[in-house]
């Protein structure tokens, strides 16, 4: 998310694409963070569709920081220009950031900690439950196989059992 670039959101046909990354590694003993305009593997890039409420949501933060560059003038930092997460000076947001700031949002709406890579879990899990058909979620999370995708981040929930549990009731009472 943090290498999300304004340049990736087409508003007009209201898709995103995934194509910029920021990674932190270690240089020199310090750890550092790196932009680059690649994705981790080819099927890592993609365009996706915008959702409405995001789409919402990205338009008024994008008029807020044009908001803070004019009222912050000169002071207001112009290395992340492009970058969708920065602050109201201008600094794109840290890795860091993100891994310290979800789990108090988690806290402050009642919910249990969790990582924030494993809202990729739940997202898989929860569009696999309510019928989008796997090539579609395998896509959307930029993985090179279906398998990969069912095999490391769908998990079966207690409601996907029952069912399936119902779907085969049903099935044995039409054919007995």
């Amino acid at each position: 998310m943090v290498g999300l670039k304004w340049e990736a959101i087409d508003f007009e046909n209201k898709t995103i694409a995934i194509r910029h990354t920021v990674t932190a590694c270690a240089e020199k003993g310090r750890r550092i963070e790196v932009a680059a305009d690649t994705t981790k593997t080819a099927s890592s890039r993609r365009t996706l569709p915008l959702v409405p409420a995001f789409q919402t949501k990205l338009a008024a933060l994008k008029e807020q920081q044009e908001k803070n560059r004019i009222l912050c003038g000169r002071s207001y930092c112009t290395d992340y220009l492009g970058y969708v997460l920065v602050d109201a000076m201008g600094n794109r947001l840290k890795l860091s950031y993100i891994s310290t700031a979800f789990p108090a949002l988690l806290k402050r709406n009642g919910l249990r900690p969790i990582r924030f890579h494993d809202l990729r879990h739940t997202f898989a899990t929860l569009a696999l439950q309510n019928g989008v058909d796997v090539k579609t979620v395998s896509s959307i999370l930029g993985h090179f196989s279906a398998g990969f995708t069912l095999d490391t981040y769908a998990h079966v929930t207690a409601q996907m059992q029952e069912d399936a549990a119902n779907k085969m009731g049903d099935f044995l009472q039409q054919v007995i």
